[in-house]
């Protein structure tokens, strides 16, 4: 079964999707970064879809939900790497994903998350 890999990097959980993703792909994701996010206390979650081309609203759902899961969890969620007509698409489906916080790339997700350029937690917020 395929799987899209979860990186830690810190407090924060790095996923990148790099392949097209189908159904039961994106359920497994949700389960297995549930599983990372309990196994690993991790405070924040970089998901980086600047590969996907194409969402449809069932992905719009699964992002949502991945956000809502990681909340529930103690930890944010930040989305990087929209391309201009995935957010479209999202607007155009009525996918207002609430709670989910996105940034234009993985180092302006990261400041969100409140991690520094060198890794360490940035206390001043």
């Amino acid at each position: 079964m395929d799987r899209i890999p979860i990186l830690r990097m810190g407090d924060v959980l790095l996923v990148t999707i790099q392949v097209e993703l189908h159904d039961q792909l994106a359920m497994t994701l949700q389960d297995d970064l549930a599983a990372r996010i309990s196994a690993t206390s991790a405070r924040g979650v970089l998901l980086d879809i600047s590969a996907l081309e194409i969402v449809d609203s069932f992905i719009g759902r699964m992002i949502a939900t991945i956000s809502g899961i990681a909340s529930v969890m103690d930890a944010r969620t930040v989305v990087v790497g929209m391309q201009p007509a995935v957010a479209i698409t999202l607007v155009e489906l009525g996918l207002s994903l609430p709670g989910v916080l996105t940034a234009l790339d993985v180092e302006r997700g990261m400041h969100l998350l409140g991690i520094t350029r060198s890794g360490d937690a940035d206390h001043a917020q």
